[in-house]
C-alpha cells in the first residue's frame, strides 16, 4: 500500500501577480516561483519589480518583470491579449485611504474603487478571456480582505471595494466553473507591509486592531503565501467561489 501526500509543485505553470513590487504581492510572487511556477511580476514601478525579479532569478527560479499600471484597462487588455494564457493569476494590486466618510473626496473614491475594484474586475476579464481562448484551466485569486466581510471605522471606501470584489468573485466563479477555471479570494487581516506600516505608528490604532484578533498578533506576509500556493495548486481543484479567511479569528466573532 502506497501513501501519498498532496503536492504543491507548480512546475510548468505560469503565473501573473499584480502589485508585485512589495508587500503581499512580492511575497506571493516569490512563493509561486519557489514552488516551480514561471512568474511575471507586474506593477507600475519598473525599477522596483525588475530588481525583485532579478533577486528571484538569482535564487535559481524563473521570474520576469512587467511594468504596467493596472488602472489603464486598455493597456492591460492589450498586454494580456498578446501573451499565452496564464495558469495562475493573483489579482493583488490595491490601495487604501482611510478617513471618515465626511472627509472622503471624489479623488479618494476614484483612487480606491478605481484600483481595488474597477482595475481588478477588468484585469480578471482580460486574463480569463485569454484562458478561455486558449482553453486553459487555471486559478484566479483575487486579493480581498477581512474588510470584505465586516465593517471598519474610517474604511467606508475600502470596505465598499472589497465587498464588491467578494460578490464579483462569486459571480465569476459560477461563470468560469464549466471551463475548470477557479476563482477565489484571500481575505487577510491587517498585515505588516510598507502600505500598512504608517498605521501601526499610531499606538491607539495598533492596540484597537490587536483587541479584535483572537490570535493576538497582526499578520505577516508569510501567513498569506501558503493560502495563495494552496489556491493555485491542484489541491484546491474543487474550491471555487470561496473566501479564504486569514484573519486570526477577527471575523469569527
Amino acid at each position: 500500500m502506497s501513501i501519498s501526500a498532496p503536492s504543491f509543485d507548480l512546475s510548468g505553470r505560469t503565473a501573473l501577480v499584480t502589485g508585485a513590487g512589495r508587500g503581499i504581492g512580492l511575497a506571493i510572487a516569490e512563493a509561486l516561483a519557489a514552488s516551480g511556477a514561471e512568474v511575471v511580476l507586474c506593477a507600475r514601478s519598473g525599477d522596483e519589480i525588475e530588481a525583485a525579479a532579478e533577486r528571484i532569478r538569482a535564487a535559481g527560479y524563473s521570474a520576469s518583470a512587467l511594468a504596467l499600471d493596472v488602472t489603464d484597462v486598455e493597456a492591460v487588455q492589450a498586454e494580456i491579449a498578446q501573451r499565452n494564457a496564464f495558469d495562475i493569476f493573483v489579482n493583488n494590486a490595491g490601495t487604501n485611504r482611510p478617513k471618515p466618510l465626511t472627509e472622503v473626496t471624489l479623488d479618494d473614491y476614484d483612487a480606491v474603487l478605481g484600483l481595488n475594484l474597477r482595475a481588478a474586475i477588468f484585469a480578471a476579464q482580460a486574463v480569463s478571456a485569454r484562458m478561455l481562448k486558449d482553453k486553459r484551466p487555471g486559478s484566479i485569486i483575487n486579493m480581498s480582505s477581512q474588510m470584505g466581510h465586516v465593517g471598519g471605522r474610517n474604511r467606508t471606501l475600502y470596505c465598499a471595494s472589497k465587498w464588491g470584489l467578494e460578490g464579483f468573485t462569486k459571480a465569476l466563479a459560477i461563470e468560469l466553473a464549466p471551463h475548470q477555471i477557479r476563482v477565489n479570494t484571500i481575505c487577510p487581516t491587517f498585515v505588516r507591509t510598507p502600505m500598512t506600516a504608517p498605521f501601526f505608528e499610531d499606538a491607539a490604532f495598533a492596540s484597537e486592531v490587536l483587541t479584535k484578533i483572537p490570535m493576538g498578533r497582526v499578520g505577516d506576509v508569510s501567513d498569506i503565501t501558503g493560502a495563495a500556493i494552496y489556491l493555485a495548486s491542484d489541491n484546491a481543484r474543487m474550491v471555487t467561489g470561496s473566501a479564504m479567511m486569514v484573519d486570526g479569528g477577527w471575523t469569527a466573532q
